[in-house]
């Protein structure tokens, strides 16, 4: 054991002191790798990101101490060629040999692959920090412009360098900022009349407030402010540019007198120049092209329309209504200019599927005189009426060995004249499986699925009511009429599924999204119930314990081939059924069983005839939804969204109305269905938060509540409106289905329930460019609540129920391919309440018990 010790301590010390010299490898002699910068504010230590931002050299970037980018930096070699070059020829005769062995060509190729090589060592490394006192200067600097932006205006500044040992050095920032200076008095100074009116309308919004201490960002926010204002109440040839502050702090005992200054817009006519003020500019036309090309610029339109103050043009014949045309364009005949109508405008459009990106201009009229008038042209290009996608996939899974996928759709483009679209979509699958549930008669493809969907999308709010006053055209509503229908044949219960939605959607703001699905009706029917205990082993070899172990069951029914097979197995489907019907008859003769064991056999019926039942749900729901994401790369943002959804309230009233008769479990049928009858509601919440100025660091939240009550017609959720826990995008330290409910022992293979709470917390990172890393912590459970679950561990009945609570942690890898992240996840149960209290915390915590996940994209 001590030479063992021993040898470890040897190779520790060798590599540390490896990596030690080879990070100085490529450092001239008389220069120094930065080791670590320090700012002190007054004399103290401060470790404020914002300032350390300002720096332009910064320490190469470390993992457990190590910079292992710049080693891999340093592993290149300077000259590839030349080194490449002096070992080819090193021996005379190795270049001819390798020719004749490989060709010329190819060791043309070695070269250069050698080269490459090198470059991407280069590339994903990182080259070193050396101490540069030029860029010392600029980092100085750019703290005292930061400083300064902020308010300190007397912002003294100083550095020191401090040299360690084998070439490393520390550089030291000292900043004294001084008394900061406040906001005092603000003046308005503005030539133009109605500018200096629309100012005075709106100046107790400003940013710029008295007694506040100075910002450049606020005074630029103004600057901001202002112009959208302007550019918004029809002030047509405003530009920031126009807005000037001016800021007196002579001998004002550290108060800033800030004016603003806007003066009159200035035209130059050749060689003479003069001011104008500005001027409050309307619409007077607008023409609407809906067939433009450029080849079309010179020629005359063949068809015109006037409709409402619109002028609506076509090269060819008006293939569009006037009001799905009307409807999209938000520059309005007779208005004041608003910049914010053309952004609105071009949203719109975009958003019909028609046009392409369109392409809006503004001219003065040249029949008013006064120069106030304006003409707003609209120049549309519709997209091909017709459009077509394939798919094709090639997948593999848990569930199946090797599958296939393919499918396609058919888009149509203005189908009504009214900017409709109509899209028929459809996709099949074919896989492989071993599995032990799939009745296989040696075909290799023996599992499946077909699926087709017709969408149906109007570019306005469908309804006998005029609702223009409350959803506006600009929010680009919509109304869509979804028609879909597969047939499924896997390793469960063989399924078809038909479905009906109409529902509207529109978006307030660029970041609000709303929808109401006003029907959306689900059929469900499982073809092939027989198979419930070959897809849900488990529970059959629960009931097969206890059959066997019950003596008096036993012995009265083990020559009954029809509920034991010939080496003493309950028969599927019959045996297991034969069983649970004994187990839950008022004269059972089960003997050898307790009565736990009972009802946990009474509890595997309850839940097989739950999941076998066929499902009718008519439901209609409203969801809202906040995105507040500012494009691709944006890492600080928060995403919020909250469901209500209400089902079977219709069927009920129209069964109580028309006199239906209940069935014997005293529920009502449609269709030879007992329809669900629930009240869902869920929110979720994901907030992420940059923590480093290029988006290498990121800590990411996400928090999930949910809720469903059967009420009425039904006592308990459809499985395809229930919660699941565990998984790749859940809590990684268990399966999917598998965690949960509460704090029961379950070994079912699906477990669901209809109320779950989700937290998870993670800290991303980049380990090498594309290759990320993260840490991560889940939590999270379901329970049942006020249904037909009686397994008193599974319930949620009290707050105390909230200590169920399971607790993963992991780490991950991910590599970035641009369009897609590939993920994969390591979880630990660190909390498990499913098992016995003294058993709970980190017994999960070795890699046998771990869960591994992979995934696509990130989780949340």
């Amino acid at each position: 054991m001590k030479k063992i010790l021993t040898k470890i301590l040897f190779i520790s010390v060798t590599f540390i002191f490896f990596i030690s010299c080879s990070a100085i490898k490529n450092i001239p002699e008389d220069d120094f790798l930065l080791s670590k910068n320090e700012i002190f504010e007054d004399s103290i230590k401060t470790n404020k990101s914002s300032l350390y931002n300002q720096l332009y050299q910064t320490p190469n970037e470390k993992i457990l101490g190590i910079p292992f980018r710049l080693h891999i930096y340093n592993s290149a070699a300077k000259n590839p060629d030349s080194l490449f070059n002096q070992w080819l020829y090193k021996k005379p005769n190795r270049e001819k040999k390798l020719a004749k062995f490989i060709s010329q060509k190819q060791v043309n190729r070695l070269r250069e692959s050698y080269t490459g090589f090198n470059n991407w060592l280069k590339r994903t490394g990182e080259p070193p920090t050396i101490i540069d006192s030029s860029k010392i200067k600029r980092s100085l600097k750019k703290l005292e412009s930061y400083y300064w932006n902020h308010g300190w205006f007397n912002i003294k500044t100083d550095y020191s360098i401090s040299k360690k040992e084998k070439q490393r050095a520390n550089i030291a920032y000292f900043m004294s900022p001084g008394q900061p200076y406040f906001l005092d008095s603000i003046q308005a100074k503005i030539e133009s009349p109605i500018a200096d009116s629309l100012y005075q309308s709106t100046k107790n919004q400003s940013k710029i407030v008295s007694g506040k201490q100075y910002k450049t960002k606020d005074v630029e926010t103004e600057r901001e402010r202002l112009t959208s204002f302007f550019r918004n109440s029809g002030l047509y040839n405003f530009e920031k540019e126009f807005i000037k502050f001016d800021a007196d702090t002579v001998n004002t005992n550290h108060k800033v007198n800030l004016n603003l200054l806007i003066n009159n817009r200035q035209v130059t006519h050749g060689d003479s120049s003069r001011k104008i003020p500005f001027k409050i500019h309307k619409i007077s036309k607008v023409n609407i092209f809906t067939d433009y090309k450029y080849q079309y610029r010179n020629l005359t339109p063949k068809d015109t329309v006037q409709y409402k103050g619109y002028n609506i043009y076509s090269y060819d014949k008006l293939r569009y209504t006037r009001k799905a045309i009307t409807n999209s364009v938000l520059i309005t005949p007779g208005e004041i200019f608003r910049d914010i109508d053309r952004t609105l405008t071009y949203n719109q459009i975009s958003n019909l599927k028609t046009f392409k990106y369109p392409n809006i201009r503004y001219s003065l009229d040249p029949n008013d005189p006064s120069g106030s008038s304006l003409i707003a042209n609209v120049l549309l290009t519709p997209k091909k009426k017709y459009s077509t996608n394939i798919e094709f996939d090639v997948s593999t899974s848990s569930i199946q060995a090797f599958g296939i996928g393919f499918g396609g759709s058919f888009l149509i483009r203005n189908v009504f004249r009214g900017a409709e679209t109509l899209e028929l979509s459809a996709r099949g699958s074919i896989g492989s499986s071993k599995d032990a549930s799939v009745d296989t008669d040696d075909t290799f493809f023996n599992i499946s699925e077909v699926q087709t969907d017709l969408r149906l999308s109007f570019p306005k709010i469908l309804f006998p009511i005029k609702t223009s006053g409350i959803i506006r055209k600009y929010m680009s509503p919509t109304t869509n009429l979804v028609f879909g229908m597969s047939i499924q044949k896997n390793i469960g219960l063989d399924k078809q599924n038909a479905s009906g939605i109409f529902n509207y959607i529109w978006r307030p703001s660029k970041s609000i999204n709303n929808q109401i699905d006003l029907v959306n009706i689900q059929y469900v029917r499982n073809l092939n119930n027989s198979n419930y205990f070959n897809v849900y082993s488990n529970s059959y070899d629960q009931l097969n314990f206890f059959a066997k172990n019950d003596e008096t069951y036993f012995n009265a029914n083990r020559d009954n081939t029809q509920i034991f097979t010939p080496d003493n197995n309950l028969t599927i489907p019959d045996g297991a059924n034969h069983f649970i019907l004994t187990a839950n008859s008022d004269n059972t003769n089960l003997t050898g069983l307790s009565d736990n064991d009972k009802q946990e056999v009474q509890n595997i019926g309850e839940r097989k005839e739950r999941l076998t039942e066929d499902n009718l749900i008519f439901a209609s729901s409203y969801t809202i939804a906040k995105n507040t994401k500012n494009g691709l790369h944006d890492e600080d943002y928060y995403r919020w969204r909250f469901k209500f959804e209400l089902a079977g309230n219709v069927l009920q009233t129209i069964s109580n109305a028309s006199g239906l008769t209940k069935n014997d479990n005293e529920r009502f049928e449609i269709f030879g269905v007992e329809f669900s009858q629930y009240a869902k509601a869920e929110t979720s919440y994901i907030k992420h938060w940059s923590i480093s100025p290029n988006n290498n660091k990121v800590i990411a939240f996400r928090a999930f509540g949910g809720i469903a009550i059967p009420y009425g017609n039904a006592n308990s959720i459809p499985f395809a409106r229930s919660f699941f826990a565990g998984g790749p995008n859940d809590n990684r330290a268990w399966l999917a289905y598998r965690l949960g409910p509460g704090t029961s022992q379950s070994t079912s293979e699906f477990n669901e329930a209809n109320m779950k709470l989700a937290f998870n917390l993670e800290y991303r990172y980049t380990i090498l460019g594309a290759l990320k890393g993260a840490f991560f912590i889940d939590a999270g459970n379901i329970w049942n609540v006020e249904d037909s679950v009686e397994k008193e561990e599974a319930i949620f009945s009290k707050i105390d129920n909230l200590q169920d609570i399971a607790v993963g942690s992991g780490l991950g890898l991910r590599y970035d391919f641009d369009f897609f992240v590939l993920r994969f996840d390591l979880g630990f149960k660190t909390f498990n309440p499913a098992n016995n209290e003294d058993q709970r915390w980190f017994k999960g915590y070795n890699f046998s018990k771990a869960v591994y996940n992979v995934g696509i994209n990130y989780p949340f």
